[in-house]
């Protein structure tokens, strides 16, 4: 069962559509502060500090997947709440989910957080992505050969990525749950803003990638991402025209990547004079 990518790509925008519309219904002035605050939003902690998951995540999931399985009922989908569902008779193509990409920015009332959708065929060539935003009003897009594209305040403007020989040169990045790791990075920062002005941690690497999309960001690389955060932006940058690097790791319909693997892999993107300054 074949599709193409614009198809592919509209199935996309519905699903992250539905996620965000999810998103959009957090209660005003709901946070992590209070009782109030954490039964609004169903609050759990997934079991490192920092790592949460609150009900807006799985609702949200919950309305990405109703809107693949209506449209695409033979399609295999790995989401970060449910995992991977695998139907009887699998088409080929494997949309990778992230509902609610920057959890904590969401419970803060911090406006990057986003839901990601992006869609691979049988071989893992990622064909459509979506990232929206939508305490932005902003909706990332891209399909293979067909650009990247944003739409915000009822334009739609094509992206071509930061700005080639500026100065005060930009990188965002971020950290790690896991301590060791976490320790990791801060002792290699300094060799990772070797030839960057500044440091930006927004805390939502889907995010982090369409801004190097819409040149926001200089570049962007960090460790120890799982698939569902880049996927969707990894393709927007790409399709933008910027270097990109992605984790080589064992495909979840595989049973993998280990956590190990995971940890030291990373995602980057940038212009391509910027792609020396990230660790193999």
């Amino acid at each position: 069962m074949t599709a193409n990518v614009t198809e592919l790509l509209g199935v996309a925008h519905a699903a992250a559509a539905a996620g965000a519309a999810v998103l959009a219904g957090r209660p005003v002035g709901a946070d992590a502060a209070g009782s109030v605050g954490v039964a609004n939003l169903g609050l759990v902690n997934k079991g490192d500090a920092g790592d949460w998951v609150t009900a807006f995540d799985v609702a949200a999931e919950n309305a990405v997947r109703d809107v693949i399985t209506s449209a695409r009922p033979h399609d295999t989908i790995t989401g970060e709440e449910h995992g991977t569902t695998v139907p009887e008779s699998p088409s080929g193509y494997r949309w990778s989910i992230d509902p609610l990409d920057g959890t904590t920015n969401f419970i803060r009332n911090i406006v990057y957080y986003a839901t990601s959708v992006a869609v691979a065929d049988a071989d893992g060539v990622w064909l459509a992505g979506v990232v929206n935003a939508p305490a932005l009003g902003r909706i990332y897009s891209a399909a293979r050969g067909r650009g990247a594209w944003l739409e915000e305040k009822g334009q739609r403007t094509q992206l071509s990525g930061p700005l080639l020989g500026r100065t005060g040169l930009i990188v965002a990045s971020g950290f790690s749950y896991d301590p060791a790791t976490r320790t990791e990075q801060f002792s290699g920062l300094g060799s990772l803003m070797e030839g960057f002005a500044d440091l930006r941690r927004l805390g939502s690497a889907a995010l982090d990638l369409c801004l190097v999309a819409d040149g926001t960001h200089d570049a962007f690389g960090e460790r120890g991402l799982n698939e569902h955060d880049y996927a969707a932006g990894a393709l927007i940058a790409e399709e933008a025209g910027c270097w990109v690097r992605r984790p080589r790791l064992t495909s979840p319909l595989d049973g993998g990547p280990t956590d190990a693997d995971r940890l030291e892999a990373w995602t980057c993107a940038g212009t391509l004079e910027l792609s020396g300054k990230f660790p193999l």
